[in-house]
């Protein structure tokens, strides 16, 4: 994959998306920017699942020093190395060992899955997907010696545009 081909869409509505994780898996897998090559980075040593598909923002760059990382809750699995075009719905902020880390949580564009159109904002998304949201990365490094989490919670639409803003105008 030529990643520098990609780019990041339009914020907040046409966002595009790089799957590297599909939801329901165990397996952690990045892209690596050098080469575009998928990456297997490690199993996570929890019997946990990825609860969304996971994967990043091309041509973005967060306070991580990593492109914006995006959730695309769907209850289905995408390919690893996809582009979906999809909407900023929300973002949950976390930080770990690393730092301050959020996550962007966006669904399919109507065009991908018209299931998704009455999903505009954070309080569209249901609770319960929300707490399985919360409960997988608060609780998916637990066995790794030397890492940890805190969801410090989630917020709406507008602070996720925000986020994928700054993110965009630090890459450029």
């Amino acid at each position: 994959m030529i990643l520098n081909k990609i780019d990041c869409g339009e914020n907040p509505d046409n966002v595009k998306a790089i799957i590297e994780i599909a939801c329901g898996s165990n397996i952690k897998y990045e892209i690596e920017k050098e080469s575009g090559a998928l990456v297997l980075d490690r199993v996570l040593h929890s019997s946990m699942v990825y609860p969304a598909n996971y994967g990043f923002v091309n041509q973005s760059l967060s306070q991580d020093g990593d492109p914006a990382d995006i959730l695309i809750l769907t209850p289905y699995a995408m390919c690893e190395g996809c582009v979906v075009e999809c909407r900023l719905v929300g973002v949950l902020v976390m930080e770990d060992e690393s730092g301050i880390d959020e996550k962007l949580l966006a669904v399919p564009t109507s065009k991908i899955d018209p299931s998704f159109d009455e999903i505009k904002d954070l309080e569209d998304i249901p609770k319960h997907t929300l707490a399985k949201i919360k409960n997988f990365f608060e609780t998916y490094k637990m066995l790794e010696p030397n890492k940890w989490v805190k969801v410090q919670g989630f917020e709406n639409k507008a602070v996720a545009t925000k986020i994928l803003q700054e993110a965009i105008n630090n890459y450029n």
